[in-house]
């Protein structure tokens, strides 16, 4: 239908029809919602805000240690600092960079015994753990978290896979790490890249079920084996590993790549022992998974 027009009995010209003045709607400060929203609005809970605990054990790393705690994110709720009994001014550093650091000693010597005693101290729903040497960037631990908020338990760094890197290992380690991961990749049915680096993040809650025993280096094999045991969602991601900024590392290559080995034949047997027990009482069991460990980049 056209427009309808008027006539002007006067001039008897075609004139449109007046339309209403429009007025400006008034500023009520923000739009009201509808009644069925605003019960929705009312009874829903608040999102819940994911807190996160940084782990760092510490030996006589008082150089290395203001580099890595300026950088922690701002995503990190709190850095627990496991010392084992260093004789430098760790501690006073620790204060001075991070004074809310929590400072946890501990007597017994070991990498493993600092972080399990760091998780035990964790209060966060995600537990991060890395060194304090300088050689893992604290600015990569979004991505951790990134791939944790998405479906993952258990995330570690990889040194060996596309993005990744490292500028600090030696030809010795780097081919042992190449043998070490080809036989965790055959006993546990996995596509690892990387098996000895440890810069990994998991979720809190599963941390009983890791029941983490080691005592030295060979905890970050042993965590690995035990997420992929025990049927984390797992994979990883690229990282580039750094030189270390000063000091020698604790690490013996030969030394601490046998505890590797044998944790990779003690992590499998332990599962089967598991297995079989649970099997015997009807309840099922702990055992090695039919689907290989996802890998980011798959």
């Amino acid at each position: 239908m056209g427009t309808s027009h008027q006539w002007d009995s006067e001039s008897g010209e075609r004139r449109s029809p007046e339309r209403p003045e429009l007025h400006p709607v008034p500023d009520k400060g923000q739009t009201e919602l509808p009644r069925w929203a605003e019960r929705r609005s009312r009874t829903r809970p608040p999102p819940r805000v994911v807190t996160v605990s940084l782990v760092i054990p510490t030996k006589n790393e008082a150089r290395n240690l203001a580099t890595v705690l300026d950088h922690v994110p701002d995503s990190v709720s709190e850095v627990i600092l496991v010392d084992g009994l260093s004789s430098d001014v760790t501690e006073t550093m620790a204060a001075v960079c991070k004074p809310d650091a929590r400072v946890i000693k501990v007597p017994s010597p070991g990498k493993g015994n600092a972080l399990r005693a760091g998780f035990a101290a964790a209060r966060g729903d995600i537990i991060v753990a890395m060194d304090a040497d300088g050689s893992m960037s604290p600015t990569e631990i979004p991505n951790l978290l990134y791939f944790l908020e998405h479906g993952f338990d258990f995330v570690k760094g990889s040194r060996f896979m596309v993005g990744g890197g490292s500028l600090d290992i030696t030809p010795i380690r780097r081919a042992g790490n190449l043998a070490l991961v080809g036989l965790a990749n055959h006993f546990y049915r996995t596509q690892l890249t990387d098996l000895c680096y440890g810069f990994f993040a998991f979720r809190r809650q599963f941390l009983d079920d890791l029941d983490l025993r080691s005592t030295g280096f060979e905890i970050e094999t042993e965590i690995t084996a035990r997420a992929v045991l025990v049927g984390l969602r797992m994979t990883e991601i690229p990282s580039m590993e750094l030189p270390r900024r000063s000091g020698n590392s604790n690490l013996r290559t030969f030394r601490d790549g046998a505890r590797v080995l044998q944790t990779l034949f003690h992590e499998r047997a332990r599962a089967k022992l598991e297995l079989d027990g649970k099997t015997k009482a009807g309840r099922g069991g702990i055992g090695i998974p039919e689907n290989p460990a996802q890998s980011a980049d798959s």
